[in-house]
C-alpha cells in the first residue's frame, strides 16, 4: 500500500510515516516543497497512492498560514487532488472537539474541513483526537522545559477540566488501522487510557524532570491574555489563544458527540513514568532562541498542547 501524508513531517505525521517502508510513503508539507492548497502540485504527489492521510493543521494563524487556508481550503484541494489521482481512501485527522458555530475559528474550522471529507465521494475516516504526546510534542515537551524555567504553573480556570492524553504510538495505531479500511465511512473519537486534570499531568512530569512545582488557579481571561502575548513573543507560544479554549472546556469528550473506536483499537497506556520519559525533550529550560526576533525575554510558567 502507498500512503500520501499531508503534514508530514509534522508531529504526528512524522510518527505516522515510521510506520511505512519509506518507498511507499509521499510526504507533503512546506518542507518538502509541496503547498497543500495547489490542486495540481497535489495531484501529481498523489499519483498511484491508495490512501491519503490528512494530518496538515495549524493551532495559531501566521500571516498567510491561516485557518481559513490551511484547514479549509487545504482540504478542499486535498480532496479534489486525491480524485483526481484515483485515491480510494481519505483520512483525516482532527480534533476532538471540533464543531460549528462555537465561536471558536480554530473549530470551527476543522468542522468545515471535515464535512468536506465526510462529503467527498471517497471512503472516508474522520478521526477526532483528543491531546497527543510523544517526542517532539508541545505537551511534555513545554511542560518540562516551563517548570524547568520557573517552578509555578497556572490551571486554566479556576476550575479545571479533564484531558485525556494520547501517546503517539497509539494515536498512529488508530490511524494506520483506518488506513488499512478498517473504519470506512466513520467519525470516531480517539482519546487516552487515562483520565486526569492538567495539574495532575504537570506534577508527573515535574517528577520526573526532578523539579518541584507549584500549581496555582487562573481565571480563563488571564490565560487568553497570556497566549496572545506568548503568540506575539515566542517562535512556538507556551500556549496559543486555540488551546487556551480547548483546555478552558476539556479534552476528554467530543463534541458534537461521535462513534467510539472498537475496543481493540481504543487507547489504553496511562500517563506513566515511561511514556513521559519517552516524550521528554533535552533536559533545560526555555532559552533566549525560543524567542521571536525582537521579542522582549519571557519566562512564564505555562504550557503548550498538541491538539491538531
Amino acid at each position: 500500500m502507498k500512503i500520501a501524508i499531508t503534514g508530514g513531517t509534522g508531529f504526528v505525521g512524522r510518527h505516522l510515516a515510521e510506520r511505512y517502508d519509506p518507498k511507499d510513503v509521499v510526504l507533503i508539507s512546506r518542507r518538502t516543497g509541496i503547498a497543500i492548497d495547489n490542486v495540481d502540485s497535489l495531484t501529481t504527489a498523489f499519483a498511484g497512492c491508495d490512501v491519503v492521510a490528512h494530518c496538515a493543521g495549524i493551532n495559531r494563524q501566521i500571516g498567510a498560514q491561516t485557518y481559513q487556508k490551511v484547514h479549509i481550503d487545504g482540504t478542499r484541494a486535498v480532496v479534489e487532488a486525491a480524485r483526481r489521482a484515483g485515491v480510494k481512501r481519505i483520512l483525516m485527522l482532527s480534533f476532538l472537539r471540533a464543531r460549528p458555530d462555537c465561536g471558536s475559528p480554530y473549530h470551527e474550522s476543522k468542522w468545515a474541513a471535515e464535512e468536506l471529507i465526510r462529503q467527498s465521494g471517497l471512503d472516508y475516516t474522520v478521526l477526532k483526537a483528543g491531546m497527543i504526546y510523544g517526542h517532539g510534542d508541545h505537551l511534555v515537551d513545554h511542560v518540562s522545559r516551563s517548570v524547568q524555567t520557573v517552578p509555578l504553573f497556572a490551571t486554566v480556570g479556576l476550575h479545571e477540566k479533564s484531558i485525556r492524553p494520547i501517546p503517539v504510538a497509539e494515536m498512529v495505531d488508530v490511524l494506520v488501522a483506518a488506513a488499512d479500511g478498517r473504519l470506512p465511512h466513520s467519525t470516531v473519537s480517539v482519546v487516552g487510557g487515562e483520565e486526569l486534570m492538567l495539574s495532575q499531568v504537570v506534577h508527573r512530569i515535574a517528577g520526573i524532570v526532578d523539579r518541584r512545582v507549584l500549581v496555582i488557579p487562573a481565571p480563563v481571561w488571564a490565560i487568553r491574555i497570556l497566549a496572545q502575548f506568548t503568540e506575539w513573543t515566542m517562535k512556538v507560544p507556551l500556549i496559543a489563544k486555540a488551546q487556551a479554549r480547548m483546555l478552558a472546556e476539556g479534552v476528554s469528550e467530543p463534541a458534537p458527540p461521535t462513534d467510539d473506536l472498537p475496543e481493540s483499537l481504543r487507547p489504553r497506556l496511562p500517563f506513566s513514568a515511561a511514556q513521559i520519559e519517552a516524550a521528554l525533550p533535552e533536559r533545560g529550560g526555555f532559552r533566549f532562541q525560543d524567542l521571536r526576533a525582537n521579542a522582549t525575554p519571557l519566562c512564564h510558567p505555562r504550557s503548550g498542547t498538541t491538539i491538531r
